[in-house]
């Protein structure tokens, strides 16, 4: 059976499987400097790669607010998730900052173009199964002495997916156990 790409367009679909379509891909690879990976594939792997990449994103990353429905399928859209571009400047220092929130009724630019950047990113290597080396520290061949670092591990989601996600929310498998604190 083919696989029917569904996009979450801000209503919380309970069928929807991605953040992106074809559409947004191929107008963000459009101004994309390595975009080959992406525009070599046929249509069927690249919504395969979309729908992969929102999953993954779904499961790496806890964003800021509610979902707006019970029953969608994605995390997004979202309620009360602080807007931080749009932050107003206080009336006193002693007010805290108010945010805006992102609208209720939509997926984030972000969320979409981070969705597309996974999806080349996968069409690229397969990011769940640890690459060749993954963990050595040191090897040597004469003596057969090698040795593992158990901190070397390349994430699921790439540095650049990473960033364009970090303002609505915080990675789950960040290892720092370190947490963002936005005040509203």
């Amino acid at each position: 059976m083919a696989l029917t790409l569904i996009k979450e367009d801000g209503t919380g679909k309970s069928d929807a499987n991605a953040y992106a379509d074809l559409t947004d891909a191929n107008a963000y690879y459009d101004g994309h400097l390595y975009a080959t990976a992406w525009t070599a594939a046929t249509d069927a792997l690249k919504a395969t790669a979309l729908v992969m990449a929102s999953r993954l994103i779904d499961a790496e990353y806890q964003f800021n607010g509610t979902r707006t429905t019970a029953n969608q399928a994605l995390q997004w859209p979202r309620a009360m998730c602080p807007e931080p571009d749009n932050v107003h400047v206080p009336i006193s220092v002693l007010l805290p900052i108010p945010y805006d929130y992102v609208q209720y009724d939509t997926v984030p630019k972000a969320v979409v173009q981070a969705t597309c950047e996974m999806a080349r990113e996968l069409l690229i290597v397969d990011r769940t199964t640890a690459p060749t080396g993954e963990g050595l520290k040191y090897f040597n061949s004469g003596g057969v002495q090698t040795g593992y670092d158990k901190t070397d591990r390349r994430p699921v989601l790439s540095q650049v997916a990473q960033v364009m996600l970090a303002k609505y929310g915080s990675q789950i498998s960040a290892q720092s156990g370190a947490v963002r604190l936005i005040r509203t």
